[in-house]
């Protein structure tokens, strides 16, 4: 499982965009979204760099972890 802080999804819109996205890269993925938050978790079997890939081309590029 993989969460990503995504600063720029506010709505319904970006959740399926999102979704859309993750599916085409993985369908087997399983998106579980915190959109108050601007938070998505994602199990699937790409690794955590190709994911933060597909949400950057999607438009919607995850913040930077916290150290």
């Amino acid at each position: 499982m993989h969460e990503f802080h995504l600063p720029d999804m506010s709505c319904g819109h970006c959740v399926g965009a999102i979704t859309q996205a993750v599916k085409a890269a993985d369908a087997q993925a399983e998106l579980d979204f915190k959109l108050a938050q601007h938070e998505v978790s994602i199990r699937s079997q790409l690794g955590r760099e190709q994911l933060s890939e597909v949400l950057s081309e999607a438009g919607y590029p995850p913040a930077a972890a916290a150290a």
